[in-house]
């Protein structure tokens, strides 16, 4: 199946789009910095479960082992710095600050979507890393509803060179996309589309949700179309269906967002969905992640890895630093929660015996 290629556009056609991709980025980013935006009536469900207490771990807390690797490439620390933002002048900032937290910390990290910088490469440089992060594995972004709107394999290529990325992620909102007034709605057919982008692009492929989680059947599904990869992002965390509200300009659309508050599968569950569907495939975990003890339990869920995005993004607004003394925390109680389980390494602490859903 061949590839939608590029349609041709008017130039004022293309610049009316630019600038509301613009407008809109910049919008997304005030809120998340401003606002509160996490989920209320649903949690990641991680608070669900709890760790047995080891007493005696027989592990040297000196010995153990938080090293992965991840797609080829050797990971000091289960972690990656989610997809936050880029396209506009504000977002090279703290794309360079998480950058630069990644590279100092030996961890992964994603750029926002690149639909901006397709469309209009001379913002590409907002999400250009590599200079200051040339060890990382680092994943490029687009939307796959962009393969039903001119985008093909071509496309895929160009944002996977355009900041020397090791892989790509294709990230899934159908709920974001229904609630924005601009939002882009055929998702038919996008399987066959993702699948051939799996076989064709020079780097693997992950396909990553934004917020409200990927079931099993979802998971079996891309796990069968070849992806390498899925970031479950479930709901808990920051709720994308919130930020359409607070950019909606009139209440029945904030209405209609609203009515949308608790759709979304708990990370908890997504995790292990994902995992029932796609038992092959590397399998991140985020949506609603705070702490190292978060990132414990979804490995011993069954994840390989896990993603922070929310917690991070005031901290790099402000500086690299402030990012490295933030994951530095997480991954310090990472640590301490595998010693007092007896975890030496990550393999031990996956599927841990000692992880226990707490009865309601």
């Amino acid at each position: 199946m061949k590839l939608n290629a590029r349609e041709p556009i008017s130039i004022q056609n293309n610049k009316n789009e630019i600038e509301s991709n613009s407008k809109r980025k910049l919008e997304h980013l005030r809120i998340n910095l401003t606002k509160d935006v996490q989920f209320e009536a649903v949690g990641t469900g991680l608070d669900d479960y709890r760790f047995v207490h080891q007493a005696l771990p027989e592990v040297n807390f000196c010995d153990i082992d938080l090293s992965v690797v991840l797609f080829g490439k050797p990971l000091s620390a289960p972690l990656l710095l989610s997809p936050m933002t880029g396209g506009i002048k504000q977002a090279q900032r703290i794309n360079r600050h998480l950058a630069q937290a990644a590279q100092k910390l030996g961890i992964a990290m994603g750029v926002g979507s690149q639909r901006a910088a397709i469309d209009n490469p001379h913002v590409a440089y907002t999400f250009q890393v590599r200079d200051i992060a040339p060890d990382i594995l680092l994943f490029a972004n687009l939307g796959a509803v962009q393969l039903n709107y001119g985008y093909g394999l071509k496309e895929c290529q160009r944002a996977v060179e355009m900041i020397e990325a090791d892989a790509l992620m294709l990230h899934l909102n159908p709920l974001q996309e229904a609630l924005q007034l601009e939002g882009q709605t055929d998702f038919s057919g996008l399987l066959r589309k993702i699948e051939q982008v799996c076989k064709s692009l020079s780097v693997p492929v992950v396909v990553k949700e934004v917020g409200w989680g990927i079931s099993e059947t979802i998971a079996r599904k891309l796990a069968e179309a070849g992806v390498a990869g899925l970031d479950v992002a479930g709901a808990g965390g920051t709720s994308w269906g919130e930020v359409e509200r607070h950019r909606a300009h009139n209440n029945n659309r904030k209405s209609i967002a609203k009515s949308f508050a608790s759709w979304g599968i708990p990370t908890a569950e997504s995790i292990q969905m994902a995992r029932r569907g796609a038992p092959g495939v590397t399998l991140i975990a985020s949506g609603g992640l705070r702490t190292g003890l978060d990132v414990a339990k979804a490995i011993a869920l069954g994840a390989d890895a896990a993603g922070i995005a929310a917690p991070l993004l005031k901290a790099a607004d402000v500086s690299a630093e402030a990012v490295i003394a933030s994951v530095a925390e997480v991954i310090e109680v990472l640590r301490i929660a595998m010693f007092c389980t007896g975890a030496a390494r990550l393999s031990d602490l996956k599927g841990s015996p000692f992880l226990e859903k707490i009865k309601g």
